[in-house]
């Protein structure tokens, strides 16, 4: 998988349709994920090596 985003620009998956449930990403340092719904409702950041590990888990399966 390759993700050539500007780092700090938050992204969703060309995957998602318009009205799906879904989140955005924007990575960094810190790897930010937030619901594209609630975008106000915080944020979860985990760093770039447990972001790795968790899309080779989803990419495994």
């Amino acid at each position: 998988m390759t993700m050539s985003r500007e780092p700090g620009t938050w992204f969703k998956s060309s995957w998602s349709a318009d009205h799906a449930d879904c989140v955005e990403v924007r990575l960094g340092v810190a790897v930010g994920v937030r619901d594209t719904k609630d975008r106000a409702g915080g944020q979860l950041a985990v760093s770039g090596s447990a972001w790795r590990a968790l899309l080779t888990e989803v990419v495994r399966d």
